[in-house]
């Protein structure tokens, strides 16, 4: 390397590479962000803050910019990508997983449980702050929260929106989920879980506090059925009802009008 470059090293990570040429350095793997990534990271240098005077997720230029990390109070960082190295090893407590394909969450859970004990604030970061350092920061909401992964996921994701987890690290998030709970389908009624769009509830029959109030149902709702007053009359002729001993309407009326015609006195004599 010409002396030139050697009197100008990075001012992010402090060693010297072609930052501004895209060249990845050999220490600690820092390199410049691509063009879909200044935007973000110009929007704010600040790591997003996941739990309230505790917990903060962000990339290695995040954990670069030490005086933004004291302004917010972060004394310590957990660092999830091995290549990536601890800068500021005087100014911050570090810590750091040394696997970079499987993500070790007991590890990382453990050094986050300490520093929440001690009411430490603690940085998780990794290259980009999008796949590996949230994936241990929602394996520690799972594990201390007891939420379940899907609402892990959208707790962090709604705190920055640039996560993007790999098919591989959702897997082991996954695996981690059954470990922690025996299973992955959301049957303890004790734990938070977000049904899917589209599942229709169930009320088993009782009405909701806000439904409207049904319309009394009419006692005769049976279509089918004739009411008694579109019944016919009866057909009964007429003057033919009996009033005892034999004796007809029509023989009562005639003994009225005529009653020299009978052949029964009417004195009874």
């Amino acid at each position: 390397m010409r002396k030139r470059e050697r009197e100008n090293p990075c001012g992010v990570c402090g060693h010297y590479h072609k930052y501004e040429e895209g060249e990845v350095c050999g220490i600690c793997g820092h390199r410049a962000p691509a063009p879909s990534e200044k935007s973000s990271l110009q929007v704010s240098a600040f790591p997003s803050e996941i739990l309230q005077d505790f917990l903060y997720l962000g990339s290695y230029d995040n954990a670069s910019r030490s005086e933004l990390l004291k302004t917010q109070g972060i004394s310590r960082v957990l660092n999830t990508v091995p290549a990536c190295q601890n800068l500021y090893k005087n100014s911050f407590t570090y810590h750091c997983l040394q696997d970079d394909k499987t993500l070790q969450f007991d590890d990382a859970i453990q050094f986050l449980e300490q520093c929440e004990r001690d009411k430490a604030r603690v940085l998780v970061h990794c290259m980009s702050g999008k796949n590996r350092s949230p994936a241990i920061v929602m394996a520690y909401l799972m594990k201390s929260k007891r939420w379940r992964l899907l609402q892990s996921y959208q707790w962090v994701k709604e705190r920055r929106s640039s996560v993007e987890l790999s098919p591989a690290v959702y897997q082991q998030l996954q695996e981690y989920e059954e470990k922690i709970f025996g299973s992955v389908d959301g049957s303890n009624p004790a734990l938070p879980v977000f049904p899917p769009v589209g599942v229709p509830s169930f009320s088993f029959g009782l009405p909701k506090v806000n439904d409207p109030v049904p319309a009394p149902v009419p006692a005769f709702n049976n279509l089918g059925a004739t009411s008694i007053f579109a019944r016919p009359t009866l057909d009964v002729p007429p003057h033919e009802f009996t009033f005892g001993a034999g004796q007809t309407q029509k023989n009562i009326s005639e003994s009225l009008t005529n009653p020299n015609g009978s052949d029964t006195p009417m004195d009874g004599t």
